[in-house]
């Protein structure tokens, strides 16, 4: 029997969609690619007028993180660095994104912190996690922006 065969037909980190995730009182069920940027730029800092945006992201190496420079941010580790110093030196914003370390941290901390969003691996979302739709597209779905 041929082994290596049956590696191949597992399906492959890279080819899992990564998850726009919120906490469930959230009140967002879809935004567009453009949108989900300019939260994350930090230029939408509020969901309502009371309740805040909490930017989660996972730390470097993790290939959430690498999705969410290449696809959202479209900077490298260090432009995302700097883009950040500069905007908190400017009093843009009061802090950078949150740093999570592991995929059941970011969905503990996405439940636990109203206004929080991450991306997490698809594989990995719990059950009850409010999954955001990116163009109108869940992962999984053709054309769903966030591999």
């Amino acid at each position: 029997m041929c082994l290596c065969c049956l590696e191949t037909a597992a399906p492959q980190s890279h080819d899992v969609d990564v998850a726009l995730v919120v906490h469930p009182d959230t009140p967002v069920s879809n935004l567009t690619l453009a949108e989900v940027r300019k939260v994350f730029l930090g230029e939408r800092q509020y969901w309502s007028a009371n309740v805040p945006v909490v930017l989660l992201i996972r730390a470097p190496v993790a290939r959430e993180r690498s999705v969410v420079l290449k696809t959202i941010y479209q900077m490298s580790d260090s432009q995302f660095k700097q883009y950040w110093i500069a905007k908190i030196f400017r009093a843009e914003s009061a802090s950078a994104p949150k740093v999570v370390y592991s995929n059941d941290m970011a969905n503990e901390l996405v439940t636990a912190i109203p206004g929080a969003i991450a991306f997490i691996d698809t594989r990995e979302v719990r059950p009850g996690a409010k999954v955001i739709r990116v163009d109108g597209r869940l992962p999984g779905e053709t054309g769903y922006p966030l591999r």
